[in-house]
This record gives structure tokens, sequence and C-alpha cells, in this order.
């Protein structure tokens, strides 16, 4: 659709987020609104992020808050014209973004429902992992069935337990040294950009959190999608 740059989120006042207030930060998450009510473009994953709790938001707000500001001027994105207008965000806003907090799921345990928030929503991998219609936005009924080529043009492969296309052959531990090493289940190590992921991410986890994303993950019904070398499987 374009390239787009990313904001600076220190906490410098003028070109920064120091001035945001509590409030402003959780509805840029909650409901992808600047301070000024302006549209986020879902570049910046809130359709994830909007299943967080206030708790932990304000708290990624409180590391932020604490990190040296920089003063740097936030760089316009290069767009069609047709893109760069308030009211085609809002839009595609009003037909593809399901705001809302995280409800656990009574009928799962503990460790399932935790892993559902990491998955889901912290760690939004779904962003990457999940197939997209012609308007950018993520196919709910293929969650975490692959996607094509992404912006560094490295695809995302199949994390539904699927035998054939997806995750459905790698156990527990295989799963468990992707998520803190970056090891797949032949012995070779994730590339592109999971292998930031890891690295930044999921090998930071704890224990218990790195588990119950696996419990979470093992639990999905098996969809067809993609298979997990990224070449494409059928519709």
């Amino acid at each position: 659709f374009g390239t787009f740059y990313t904001p600076n989120i220190t906490p410098d006042p003028d070109t920064g987020i120091g001035s945001w207030t509590d409030s402003e930060f959780l509805v840029a998450f909650w409901a992808g609104l600047s301070p000024e009510q302006e549209n986020y473009y879902p570049t910046f994953p809130y359709t994830s992020y909007t299943g967080m709790n206030a708790e932990d938001l304000l708290a990624i707000k409180t590391y932020l808050f604490s990190l040296d500001p920089v003063s740097q001027p936030n760089r316009e994105h290069i767009l069609p014209w047709y893109l760069s207008k308030q009211a085609i965000i809002g839009v595609w806003k009003g037909l593809f973004f399901q705001r809302g907090r995280y409800e656990s799921n009574p009928q799962r345990s503990d460790e399932w429902n935790r892993g559902a928030y990491l998955v889901r929503h912290i760690a939004h991998c779904g962003e990457c992992h999940t197939p997209r219609n012609f308007f950018g936005a993520s196919r709910y009924d293929q969650q975490l069935a692959g996607s094509g080529p992404g912006p560094h043009g490295d695809g995302a492969p199949n994390i539904t337990p699927h035998t054939g296309r997806g995750i459905g052959n790698w156990s527990t531990r295989d799963l468990d040294s992707l998520l803190e090493f970056g090891i797949l289940s032949n012995g070779d190590f994730a590339g592109d950009s999971m292998a930031d992921v890891v690295e930044e991410t999921t090998s930071r986890l704890i224990p218990e959190d790195r588990k119950a994303i696996v419990v979470y993950l093992q639990s999905l019904p098996p969809l067809v999608g993609r298979n997990t070398t990224n070449e494409e499987g059928p519709d």
C-alpha cells in the first residue's frame, strides 16, 4: 500500500509521546486513535493490541517514559493519494477493526487463557502469520494459517497444528526450543523476521509464558493454509 515510517515513541514532549496522558496512551492501543483523535493506520497493530488490559499497557508506558527522550520529528508516510485521507482509514476500521479487551474462556485453563492472551494480543502473532484480504485486513477464518511475503519478502508459515502443513508433527519440546532458541524441528534455525522475534521477544519470556503459548497453539483447529517452508498451500 505504500511506505510507512514508524514514529518517535521516546518521551520527548514535542516530537515523541512525552506529553501523552495515560488515557491517550490507552486509546491509541484500544481504538487506534491519536491524542488529536486521528485514525492510525493498522500498520500500528492496534488491531491486536486492542485486547490488552490497562495494567499491561500502562506498564509499557512506564517503561517507554523511563527512556531518554530523543528530539526527532516523525516522517510522513509515502502513500497513494486515496490512502492519505482520514475518512478512508475510518471506513477501513468500520469494516474490519474488532475492538475490545480479551475475555477469558471459562471452559479453558488459566494456562490456556494466558497463552491466548499472549499470542493474540501482546505478541500479536497473527499480524504476520494470518493471511490478509485484498484490503489488508486479517482473514480471521484462517487465523495463524500462514501468509504470503511481507514487507521484507519473507512469508510467515502456518503455525496451526495441521499435520502436513503446519506444526502438527512438532512436539512440545520442539515448539519451546523454537521460542527460546530459534531452533526448528529439523535442527535448522529460524531466519528472516522470525529470528528477530525470537531474539528480541520470545527468548526473553519466562518459561511459564512460553509453555502457555505452546499449549494454546497446540489446541487450535488445524488449518491447511501454508506450510512451514513458506511454499504456497491450497486456498
